[in-house]
């Protein structure tokens, strides 16, 4: 399905759609075969509106970690501290999720879910 199909909805619906099933879902560019995860009308890459929704396998690379002690907002109050990273998916995209405390840079990792009160969200883990 295109991105344009979702006009009704929140562009980024799929992927928190996705979320709820324990999937992490990112957008891939029919024209270029590029892979992104912020939702978007076009390609960040070649303009093309033909983006298509896939399923990621979860397992990536670590790109850059953060441990948060204060959390931005009362919603994670009651996790801080706890560990952000991004994550150079096996499919080009990068998503930011929470991570096992101790993971680093260029680690591999795999993608697990965890609900937050109302809320899945994504949480990296060592690939074993």
């Amino acid at each position: 399905m295109t991105i344009n199909e979702h006009t009704s909805v929140s562009l980024a619906q799929p992927y928190v759609e996705g979320l709820a099933e324990h999937l992490l879902c990112y957008q891939h560019c029919d024209a270029c075969s590029a892979a992104q995860t912020f939702a978007h009308d076009a390609c960040q890459f070649c303009g093309a509106e033909t983006l298509f929704w896939r399923t990621s396998s979860g397992r990536g690379r670590v790109h850059a970690v953060t441990v948060v002690a204060r959390a931005p907002s009362d919603y994670f109050r009651s996790l801080a501290p706890y560990t952000l990273v991004v994550v150079a998916l096996d499919e080009g995209a990068r998503v930011m999720g929470h991570a096992a405390a101790g993971i680093q840079i260029d680690q591999e990792v795999v993608a697990t879910f965890f609900k937050h009160l109302d809320q899945m969200l994504v949480r990296f883990e060592p690939n074993p």
